[in-house]
């Protein structure tokens, strides 16, 4: 019995599978490096404003949108419908003078525990507009719950107030009574509105002083820093290499000291600041965006680095760590390194920087790195096509 397959056909078919698959692979790594790092970095920013007191709302894995996640230190950590990159919400970090009105409209908030702006305008004296802009301050704070999509008007609420377990005891000690548990949205009586005010305002980032908000803002790129430390520390003193001797062919095992790796890490470091340098020289800054790449490249060459093994995926991780880490440096909000010198502009000159003009610099800010994306994605297409992404 003769049977008749077409073989064109089938071959076809599993290419496609194939190709799709790989698709699936390249997305999955990138999305494993790219996610780690912004975790590791995000967590830097987290970890020192939580060390100086100052309130962070959400901790994300992904864009900012629809989360699944949980409330824990008065964080709620989570993951969004698009994992990719991620971010801390750091109170206090809105730009601008603070509003006016924020004690009694905080107090007449936490009085009623729901209300809307016309309410707080009415109990406060003030005109709807001030009432407005101080509870959204006070929302950017973390100091009360903004309107959700489901409320017919623009409703605001009172935080839900968890005690902790050191507030319990410290409360056991002196012989008071347990402080109360307090759901979103309920009424608390307030004794002193002024006092409220500033035990929330010394949980703002604009609280600091400014050494304490420059250390919150380089956390970030310390944090991925101190990932490739440990990455060339893990491969060059744990794990080991391969040495040749030139003369004699004859290859060694070598285990580097832990200040060996240390040196090495910072010698890589210095030659991905010499190159991102580039990018501000005008005779070297065609050369530093040949040699660099977009997210599909990213994507790409981590699927071929994680085939390797783990040494090389740790190795390709501190390689992207590294670029993350400088180019969130550079002097352009928004930017650590923009930031970074926002701080120090109004610490020099006594003047803070309008929302306006921040949001201006920030709109250029893009507007760049958009252009340089879109030329490295459009290289980075001509190399796929031509095969040579990842060769370079």
């Amino acid at each position: 019995m003769a049977m008749y397959v077409d073989v064109g056909c089938a071959s076809n078919k599993l290419l496609a599978r194939t190709f799709r698959m790989d698709v699936l692979i390249m997305i999955a790594c990138a999305s494993v490096t790219i996610g780690l790092l912004v975790f590791i970095h995000e967590g830097g920013h987290y970890l020192a404003a939580r060390a100086f007191g100052v309130r962070v709302t959400e901790f994300m894995l992904g864009f900012p949108g629809p989360s699944i996640g949980f409330t824990k230190w008065g964080t709620r950590f989570g993951i969004t419908a698009v994992p990719l990159g991620g971010y801390a919400r750091v109170c206090g970090m809105d730009p601008g003078p603070i509003k006016p009105h924020l004690p009694e409209a905080l107090a007449a908030l936490y009085r009623r525990g729901t209300a809307n702006m016309e309410d707080i305008a009415a109990d406060c004296g003030i005109s709807d507009d001030e009432a407005y802009e101080a509870l959204e301050q006070l929302t950017l704070w973390g100091s009360c719950s903004g309107p959700g999509k489901q409320d017919q008007y623009n409703t605001y609420r009172a935080p839900a107030v968890v005690p902790t377990r050191k507030e319990r005891r410290a409360a056991a000690e002196a012989g008071l009574p347990e402080p109360p548990t307090l759901a979103l949205g309920e009424a608390r009586p307030v004794a002193d509105a002024q006092a409220l005010y500033d035990s929330e305002y010394r949980q703002q980032y604009r609280s600091l002083p400014f050494w304490k908000r420059c250390v919150i803002l380089a956390a970030g790129v310390a944090m991925n820093l101190l990932f490739v430390v440990l990455v060339f520390i893990f491969i060059y003193s744990v794990v080991g290499v391969d040495l040749q001797y030139q003369d004699t062919g004859e290859i060694v095992h070598f285990n580097a000291t832990v200040w060996q790796s240390v040196v090495v890490s910072f010698s890589y470091i210095g030659m991905v600041v010499e190159a991102i340098a580039g990018l501000f020289n005008p005779q070297t800054v065609a050369d530093t965006v040949a040699n660099s790449t977009s997210i599909v490249g990213i994507a790409v060459m981590s699927k071929d680095f994680f085939a390797q093994g783990v040494v090389s995926a740790f190795s390709f991780m501190a390689m992207i760590s590294t670029s993350l880490g400088i180019m969130n440096l550079l002097p352009i909000p928004p930017l650590d390194g923009g930031r970074l010198v926002v701080e120090v502009f109004q610490k020099l000159t006594g003047k803070l920087i309008s929302e306006r003009a921040l949001g201006n610099m920030t709109i250029v800010g893009m507007g760049l790195f958009l252009l340089l994306f879109a030329v490295m994605l459009n290289q980075d297409i001509q190399r796929l096509i031509a095969g040579t992404l990842g060769v370079f």
